[in-house]
């Protein structure tokens, strides 16, 4: 299966356990590897038949820009289920980071794997 990748995708979301977090925007940053058949839209030279990732990308900017939680857990597992029920990939790896949450520290976040991303075929297939 081929991979399709989206690096480094910045917004600005509400999202924090703590109250003052809930009164600000912070900075999130999204790092997604999709799993695609990029082989149809290369040898047609064709965009309806791909991925596009500038409208892939649009959808998590305007769903994270309009939707507040506490975890990062929990925007991670809704964006992967908006990615999976909305666009036409089999399975992706999704990593979440919040830059400067934490003081010692240039970045934490998450990372998860879901759907088909390793191939039915694949040993130790998660999701």
């Amino acid at each position: 299966m081929d991979r399709v990748f989206i690096n480094s995708l910045e917004v600005l979301s509400t999202i924090g356990v703590y109250e003052w977090e809930k009164t600000i925007k912070q900075k999130l940053v999204f790092d997604l590897v999709l799993a695609f058949d990029n082989r149809p839209a290369a040898a047609n030279d064709d965009i309806n038949l791909a991925l596009d990732y500038a409208v892939l990308s649009q959808r998590v900017v305007e769903y994270a820009q309009s939707n507040v939680f506490e975890l990062l857990e929990t925007m991670a597992e809704r964006v992967a289920a908006l990615i999976l029920d909305e666009f036409n990939v089999p399975g992706l790896q999704l990593t979440l980071s919040k830059p400067g949450a934490v003081a010692m520290a240039a970045n934490v976040g998450v990372q998860i794997t879901r759907g088909d991303f390793y191939g039915s075929s694949a040993q130790g297939n998660q999701g």
